[in-house]
């Protein structure tokens, strides 16, 4: 093991911080909104139709950011120590997510083009590639978590399923419009994938 190791729990912590704020972020786009339609007698309704956009964009980022935040904790459940390398790929995933409410108010309130399917579904991605370098690395250093090597390698193949179905989708996201990012629900196929590369993998 490494001589400076860290406290899991301080990082563990500090993660749970950001992903709250992260997400408390996400809504802020509507709040404006709100006041301005307050003082338009704008009905309910009609503020809600005129931002299903941002609602949605809102609900799918609160529910993607839930599931990498899952992902992450019972990733990190079991971590004895934590090395430097460990906290900079932590710091990179914390990147995507703090990252990730300024291409969902892109999403809610701009019309779609391929540049901003980049920045949303790439952040995506990027945020799936900490998460897979993390297992890689614990993988590496078994002595830094009380974790099996299978486990992990499973956890990696499930990764790696879903970046390559945000890979798919990320094109057709750009540049079939008709479908746009609806191309994400891409990610139901992320089971049968992983049965598929585990098989491969063995």
């Amino acid at each position: 093991m490494t001589a400076q190791t860290f406290a899991p729990e301080r990082l563990k912590a500090f993660v749970d911080a950001v992903v709250a704020i992260a997400m408390t972020l996400l809504i802020l786009p509507l709040l404006e909104p709100v006041a301005e339609a307050a003082n338009d007698g704008t009905s309910t309704g009609a503020f809600l139709a005129g931002h299903r956009g941002q609602i949605v964009s809102f609900l799918l980022s609160f529910v993607l950011i839930a599931l990498f935040w899952m992902e992450h904790h019972r990733q990190y459940e079991r971590v004895l120590h934590v090395t430097p390398p460990l906290l900079f790929i932590n710091a990179a995933w914390m990147l995507t997510i703090v990252w990730l409410p300024v291409p969902t108010a892109m999403l809610g309130q701009m019309d779609t083009d391929p540049l901003q399917a980049l920045l949303y579904i790439g952040t995506l991605i990027l945020t799936q590639a900490a998460t897979l370098a993390g297992k890689l690395y614990l993988l590496r250093h078994p002595d830094l978590a009380d974790f099996t090597a299978e486990r992990l390698r499973r956890g990696a193949i499930a990764d790696v399923a879903a970046i390559i179905l945000f890979c798919i989708a990320l094109p057709i996201a750009a540049w079939v419009h008709i479908v746009g990012y609806y191309a994400l629900l891409l990610l139901a196929f992320s089971s049968p994938l992983e049965k598929l590369l585990e098989r491969l993998r063995r």
